[in-house]
């Protein structure tokens, strides 16, 4: 996989379309009527099959409870590419692998139906050579999980061969609610999968820049050496939305920002910012580095969690112009909710190269800006040198890394203003993916679906990081149950968070940065 990251040019704009093709197999799509498959899935199988990263010996089965047969499946996976590719459909490429899709009605507690799916696979296997290898998707409801996984084991579908066939399943996040329902849950699967089998995805490692991130600290030797406690100030990571809950709400209302988000999507972003440099780019040896950053995070005392985090909720507000409702007026959302859409938190890693940086993560939904950064604040330079000039003061350095909407990195530095006076101005120095190397279209699942074909599990979390994230995050839902909010919603929507979330950096003499700039 890194092999890919760190090569580019103005021919090679992604690195999933730097590869070899992927391996002979058949991509089961479990939950198939959903919006995952139409919006994502199939759009970055069409990007695969154009980049002809896909073997010649692939295939597809849908598996769900909606009433379609073969042919109404293609059609609407048809209009589902039409409509979120992102460009005009290469006619070629897309009939190619429409032909190529198939689907099964079925229920995922019915054991006929994998008895019956497990035929239909057979016959995939005849017609289109892909020598029996299967990749599971699982793009169903968490609840499910379990079930599907034991039905494909009692229907002996995920047996391996040793130098030939093989089984891999894919699970959407999130894997559990809690630390016990993680354990209970990687208990259950491991039942019947081996660790190697488990691909736990997270669609924001598919996003080039986070890929990147490796990248550009261990292949850059002016910025490794900097890169700890002695230069650097503090680390930023926002993950904002504009949206809302949408049609979400019944999960939403059980699970909340902190579940939904701090586990999976930030504490990745963290660990790669964080983590040691790899003794190689194997996908154990990455995850091993990560993972150990997880275990470093200072653990939050029931007093830390009243003071290093915060919690909110969104009410009425504007966005772009258009009034939005409050999440509690939302469809399928209690109108005495407590749960939370605004997360903040202040956490310390305790190990020698960050013992005393603080890291701020946030993440919300109907806030101000669409927008995932993490923004790193370097220190100071000593002031001594311009005692006797009118500059008043130095800003710290800044380096951003743009994971979405605008992928790419930006350097913040001070230079000085041409004329016969002294004085300082802010210089940006900006590096976009799509000005360098130009860009394909990507829904973001291109590389982590190549890579779960290639069987490079890198960008796919392991059950101790899953395990840990939820141990560093247990004490908050803790307390947070044990103390419902007295005030929601407590930030409009269309603004930046609740004041709270300012007053977490204030009480340090920071301040969240203004994103996207």
């Amino acid at each position: 996989m890194i092999d890919r990251l760190m090569t580019g040019s103005p021919d090679h704009r992604t690195g999933w379309q730097d590869g070899r093709p992927a391996e002979p197999c058949t991509m089961v799509i479990f939950g198939a009527g959903g919006d995952l498959t139409k919006r994502k899935l199939m759009p970055a199988l069409y990007h695969l099959a154009k980049g002809k990263l896909l073997s010649p010996n692939f295939a597809v089965v849908g598996f769900a409870k909606e009433e379609f047969d073969t042919e109404s499946f293609r059609g609407r996976m048809t209009e589902a590419v039409q409509q979120f590719a992102g460009e005009p459909v290469e006619e070629t490429a897309w009939k190619d692998l429409c032909q190529r899709l198939y689907y099964m009605q079925g229920d995922f507690q019915d054991a006929n139906a994998f008895q019956a799916l497990k035929q239909l696979l057979a016959k995939v296997e005849q017609d289109h050579g892909t020598r029996g290898s299967c990749l599971y998707y699982l793009a169903t409801l968490p609840k499910f999980f379990a079930e599907v996984v034991r039905q494909l084991g009692s229907a002996g579908m995920v047996c391996e061969e040793a130098g030939g066939r093989w089984c891999r399943v894919v699970f959407e996040k999130p894997f559990g609610h809690d630390l016990d329902s993680a354990r209970a849950l990687d208990k259950e699967i491991a039942k019947i999968l081996s660790e190697r089998q488990i691909y736990r995805i997270d669609h924001y490692l598919g996003k080039e820049t986070v890929q990147n991130i490796l990248a550009f600290r261990f292949a850059n030797g002016i910025f490794e050496p900097v890169w700890n406690r002695r230069y650097i100030d503090h680390v930023q990571i926002t993950v904002a939305e504009t949206v809302g809950v949408e049609r979400r709400g019944a999960y939403y209302d059980e699970a909340g920002a902190l579940r939904d988000m701090v586990p999976n999507h930030l504490f990745q972003l963290m660990t790669l910012t964080a983590m040691e440099p790899p003794i190689s780019f194997q996908a154990d040896a990455v995850r091993d580095e990560q993972a150990k950053i997880l275990r470093a995070v200072q653990p939050l005392s029931p007093e830390d969690v009243l003071h290093r985090t915060v919690r909110g909720q969104y009410g009425a507000g504007m966005i772009d112009g258009q009034h939005v409702p409050a999440y509690r007026s939302e469809p399928s959302v209690s109108p005495t909710s407590n749960t939370e859409t605004f997360v903040a938190l202040k956490l310390l890693i305790d190990n020698w190269r960050w013992a005393d940086i603080p890291f701020y993560l946030r993440t919300g939904k109907r806030l101000k800006q669409r927008v995932t950064e993490i923004a790193i604040q370097f220190k100071r330079a000593p002031y001594v040198l311009f005692r006797e000039t009118p500059v008043q003061s130095l800003a710290q350095n800044l380096l951003v890394l743009h994971i979405q909407p605008d992928e790419g990195i930006s350097l913040r530095f001070e230079a000085k203003v041409p004329g016969p006076v002294l004085r300082l101005g802010d210089v940006k120095m900006d590096f976009k993916y799509q000005d360098y190397f130009g860009t394909s279209p990507t829904t973001g699942y291109e590389t982590l679906l190549y890579d779960a074909m290639i069987g490079d599990a890198t960008l796919f979390q392991r059950a101790d990081m899953v395990e840990t994230g939820w141990f560093v995050v247990m004490p908050i839902l803790d307390v947070w149950k044990a103390l419902p909010p007295r005030n929601f919603p407590n930030y409009a929507a269309g603004s930046w968070g609740p004041k709270e979330a300012q007053e977490l950096m204030e009480r340090d003499g920071r301040s969240w940065r203004e994103c996207g700039t």
